[in-house]
């Protein structure tokens, strides 16, 4: 949409769209209709005895209502807000609107019994949280390390100058460097795939008082419980009015987590290209600068540390607010939640950005080679050791006066090198056979 402020609902709308389905304002209402809905067939079922005598077939008439909830419906919702000023109440007004409709008005009152609007909230998003994670949000990170991964193993074999503090320093393989963010990767997904979503769901101020005092033969606490865990939620034993909300503080840590990786990832990427190890595609019709034709910009890793910083950015907001409320709560929370899908949309972005730059990057091994072979001043590490290993006197302080002129070191003046060394030929053979291209350690344990 070209009138919409923010760009994730306009120009990369088409990117964000699968998350519209767990954070719009539609997807809000959805979640909170079967929060409600849910609550009601639990108590069904929990055979309190106002609402002894609602068949079977009714109750499935009822679970239908959230099952078949289309947006006229969360239109029709909207409506009703505009007269309440409260969103959780129309969607109460809109469910006993249902019920009249299926002959059920006996039990209306039941619904939303005992509750708070944050029993409600605090159920609902944190299950929209989690449905976009497994659906959406963890099986396209899974997606983006694969392809680190597929990029580990093609570049296996693949000889590179390493740099520390951005000077030459001992090889390494391109594989393995891939397989640097892999394990980074996997550790921060074993967090996210078993994590455990929490809920508030405890009336007023979360202790079942409305409940206690109209049945006290029931342990609400139980039920409770029992309820959470039924729709794949943790119920959160003593809160407030609303969530103490450090189970999400800790979820959006994990994705800032995962975030930086990426960042990590897309400036080393970002930089071999600018060293010429790799070379871009070219994609037809497409242009890399308005002035400059030869241009093939990294474009993809910067458009995704871009965004995954304006994520992180927002993570960081919402994991330090959302735990803090005066007393037994304010409204401050209220407004944060309904941005939670922002840095997800940001998040869906960049790892779209990632895979689109990783599909591109053509290795160009020329370029790695001719650095490796100007750099044969960092097999001394492996010469040193090698002399110490023989018992060389100061091993280290001889290479070191090597290393340390102005000259280039090459094969021929690291040979002589060795040539002048009083030990063994075989010990001199040996460290001749050692080369930038094949000083590269292991590629994996």
């Amino acid at each position: 949409m070209l009138t919409a402020i923010s760009p994730i609902d306009g120009r990369y709308a088409a990117k964000t769209k699968p998350l519209s389905a767990y954070f719009s304002e539609y997807a809000l209402i959805k979640y909170r209709v079967f929060v409600e809905i849910e609550y009601f067939i639990a108590l069904i079922h929990e055979e309190l005895p106002q609402l002894k005598g609602i068949p079977e077939d009714l109750i499935k008439s009822i679970r239908q209502i959230s099952l078949d909830f289309s947006e006229q419906d969360a239109e029709h919702i909207k409506n009703i807000e505009s007269i309440t000023n409260h969103d959780v109440k129309a969607v109460e007004y809109f469910i006993k609107e249902k019920f009249e409709g299926l002959g059920l008005s006996q039990y209306v009152e039941f619904i939303h019994f005992g509750l708070t609007s944050q029993d409600i909230n605090n159920t609902a998003i944190p299950l929209s949280l989690k449905d976009s994670l497994h659906e959406v949000i963890l099986p396209t990170i899974e997606s983006v390390k694969d392809h680190i991964k597929e990029h580990a193993i093609q570049y296996e074999g693949i000889p590179m100058l390493a740099r520390t503090h951005g000077q030459p320093a001992s090889p390494t393989t391109l594989g393995k460097e891939f397989l640097v963010f892999v394990e980074r990767l996997e550790i921060q997904l074993s967090k996210l795939s078993t994590f455990q979503f929490g809920a508030k769901f405890g009336g007023a101020t979360g202790n079942f008082n409305a409940h206690k005092v109209c049945f006290p033969h029931i342990h609400w606490p139980d039920f409770g419980n029992r309820f959470v865990a039924g729709i794949g939620l943790s119920r959160h034993q003593y809160t407030t009015q609303i969530a103490h909300y450090d189970d999400l503080a800790e979820y959006f840590q994990v994705l800032s987590r995962i975030n930086t990786i990426f960042i990590d990832l897309c400036r080393d990427i970002w930089t071999y290209i600018s060293m010429d190890y790799f070379k871009q595609k070219v994609v037809a019709n497409e242009v890399g600068s308005s002035a400059m034709p030869h241009k093939v910009n990294p474009i993809d890793f910067e458009n995704a540390e871009g965004n995954l910083g304006i994520a992180n950015a927002i993570f960081g907001h919402l994991a330090e607010k959302l735990p803090i409320s005066r007393l037994q709560r304010d409204l401050t929370d209220s407004t944060v939640l309904r941005n939670v899908g922002v840095p997800l949309a940001h998040n869906l972005i960049a790892y779209q950005s990632i895979l689109k730059g990783l599909s591109k990057i053509l290795l160009h091994q020329q370029k790695l080679e001719e650095d490796l072979n100007e750099a044969w001043a960092v097999v001394a590490e492996a010469i040193q050791n090698i002399l110490r290993r023989e018992g060389y006197p100061k091993p280290y302080e001889a290479l070191k006066g090597l290393t340390r002129t102005n000259k280039t070191i090459t094969k021929e003046i690291l040979h002589q090198f060795i040539d002048e060394l009083a030990v063994t030929e075989v010990v001199k053979e040996e460290m001749k056979s050692v080369s930038p291209f094949t000083y590269t350690g292991y590629f994996s344990p």
